[in-house]
């Protein structure tokens, strides 16, 4: 590590003293160009409203808006012993829930590496390990045997087709997945033919999406949820309408789903304004875009989520020193791979806590580029406008679901490595909030009508609170799906 003499005192925000002139006039400008006021934010929101409701039309629009199958409210007095698992990129998770009764439950959880080769193998390959894992589970946390079957919630975050919630067709593999036979067909049955094969005692009774298990593991806990939404990698969000709000299942479903049933959507919103009508897109988004593998889509990901932010960062600074303001004449060979600067390298210059910014030197003296004192207090602030952005933007899709169902007060429950880990995101989050519904300024964000607050575990707790309530369906010859043809 580089140091630059004695640690200084903790910077005083907005210091610019040594700041030169033209240095100045780049950070005012770019504070220009990043900045979304109340009033942009509002018609962001109203836009968004729209395109939730087009989502749900016969016609479609660019937000998904899926059918999570999920057609009750956890009421937090279901009990019982569940299974739950997620199939990740690199883990497979399995976790025992014991659902208390009272609003509460109790976890067990175990992951499994999956193999390096698995990713490419065979179809019976990959459901053999996982039934295997199941099986070293069970036997490890039910020595004594289970009364009947256990049930169990999939979390499959994959594309799928989803008619039921106890059905996906697979429509492509992503995260370095590629196995022949899977592709076009329902992987229930296929993992079901595994664990009968080692008689299991276990019956796949739901596949569910992460967002949808958040938000119904938190409303399991917390009967204010109004939705869960997940601020990460990605951005996402669930919540409940009303089927008859759906307009695409009209003639769809069997007499037994009726018009005033509730019914989670998995909003998929990250594709919000594909269109590109209303975001506010810099010169560096467009560049963002164009340069990502699929250009035109997820616009609204783009501009908010994790990915994205360490590289925003990157193209601006590099615009700049094409210009001659900053970095002159060194060598950017490290600094010009794209993605090289991870969320995580905004995060870090945001909670560089010293006047003369000795983690941020560090940090780029890593990728090779030696900075000065001023250099640095404009990454720090221009650190600061992506992040503000990204805050502000991303509630509108909250704000949008609040609006469209009339919620006024309530909690919304997230997830995510940038809910979790981004300085300041909980308070800009909030700030957002506050603009678009024009509430009267408070000290802390949870003294706001409706703010965000830590979401359960969605693909654990979630998984098997939606399996329960799909048990129960089932139990009493309810359907949980669309009619058969």
């Amino acid at each position: 590590m580089v140091h630059l003499g004695p640690k200084k005192p903790p910077l005083r925000k907005g210091s610019m003293a040594d700041v030169p002139a033209n240095l100045l006039e780049q950070i005012h400008g770019l504070e220009t160009i990043f900045a979304v006021n109340g009033d942009k934010l509002k018609a962001i929101t109203n836009h968004f409203i729209g395109e939730l409701d087009k989502g749900l039309s016969k016609k479609g629009g660019n937000i998904p808006m899926i059918p999570g199958w999920v057609m009750t409210y956890p009421t937090g007095k279901e009990t019982g012993d569940y299974l739950a698992i997620d199939l990740g990129g690199t883990n497979l998770r399995v976790v025992a829930v014991k659902l208390g009764g009272n609003r509460d439950f109790d976890t067990t959880q175990s992951k499994y590496k999956l193999p390096d080769h698995i990713r490419t193998s065979s179809s019976e390959e990959l459901w053999s390990f996982i039934a295997d894992c199941l099986k070293t589970f069970v036997d490890e946390e039910f020595p004594n045997g289970v009364k009947g079957k256990l049930p169990l919630g999939f979390t499959f975050s994959y594309p799928c087709s989803q008619d039921k919630i106890n059905e996906g067709y697979l429509q492509r593999w992503t995260k370095g997945f590629d196995i022949d036979g899977v592709e076009g067909k329902n992987v229930v049955p296929m993992l079901q033919e595994q664990l009968a094969k080692r008689q299991i005692p276990i019956e796949v009774v739901a596949l569910i999406n992460d967002t949808v298990g958040t938000l119904v593991a938190s409303l399991y806990t917390d009967s204010e949820t109004k939705m869960g939404c997940i601020f990460g990698t990605g951005v996402n969000g669930a919540y409940y309408d009303v089927v008859s709000g759906v307009e695409k299942l009209e003639g769809r479903l069997p007499s037994d789903i009726t018009s005033d049933l509730p019914m989670a959507i998995n909003c998929e919103y990250g594709s919000f304004d594909n269109e590109h009508m209303v975001l506010p897109r810099t010169k560096y988004d467009l560049l963002v875009d164009e340069q990502s593998p699929r250009p035109g889509q997820q616009s609204f990901e783009k501009m908010t989520s994790g990915y994205y932010l360490g590289e925003l960062l990157r193209l601006v600074l590099l615009d700049l020193h094409s210009q001659g303001f900053i970095f002159q004449g060194q060598d950017l060979t490290k600094f010009q791979k794209p993605y090289v600067m991870d969320t995580a390298y905004p995060a870090k210059i945001e909670e560089d806590p010293f006047e003369n910014l000795e983690d941020t030197y560090d940090l780029f003296k890593g990728l090779g580029v030696e900075t000065t004192s001023p250099e640095r207090k404009l990454i720090r602030r221009l650190a600061e406008l992506i992040g503000i952005r990204a805050s502000r933007l991303s509630v509108c899709g909250i704000a949008a679901v609040c609006k469209k169902r009339g919620y006024e007060t309530g909690h919304i429950a997230a997830d995510g490595s940038v809910y979790n880990r981004y300085p300041g995101f909980k308070e800009r989050a909030a700030e957002g909030l506050r603009d678009i519904f024009d509430w009267e300024s408070k000290p802390k964000p949870e003294d706001y009508p409706i703010h965000i607050v830590p979401a359960e575990d969605g693909s654990g707790a979630g998984a098997a609170i939606i399996a329960a309530l799909t048990e129960k369906r089932l139990a009493n010859g309810l359907s949980v799906g669309v009619a058969e043809k």
